[in-house]
């Protein structure tokens, strides 16, 4: 079922090319709109969701629904800086 999360942190297209590089092998295309802050993909079972709700936070795009400490909420934001920044250099490699 193709299916709309909304994320946190999410600013560019840097933020955009890391989030589709961690979900594009389990979930195939993944749809960024970055204005609206929202992934669209597949998800098929609790499992994916799981799957998309980790991923997303490892990389400090938790889905807007998750209650965060203040300093969860920081420490979020620090490692969406850097998986952006991630996002931003493997970009210009391709």
């Amino acid at each position: 079922m193709i299916k709309n999360f909304k994320l946190s942190n999410i600013r560019c297209g840097g933020c955009a090319n890391s989030i589709q590089k961690a979900l594009k092998d389990k979930f195939g295309e993944v749809e960024i709109d970055i204005e609206n802050q929202k992934v669209t993909l597949d998800i098929k079972s609790i499992e994916d969701e799981e799957f998309l709700r980790n991923t997303l936070r490892k990389l400090g795009y938790p889905l807007s629904d998750e209650k965060l400490t203040i300093f969860q909420d920081i420490g979020l934001k620090a490692k969406s800086v850097a998986s952006c920044s991630i996002g931003k250099f493997s970009k210009k490699e391709n």
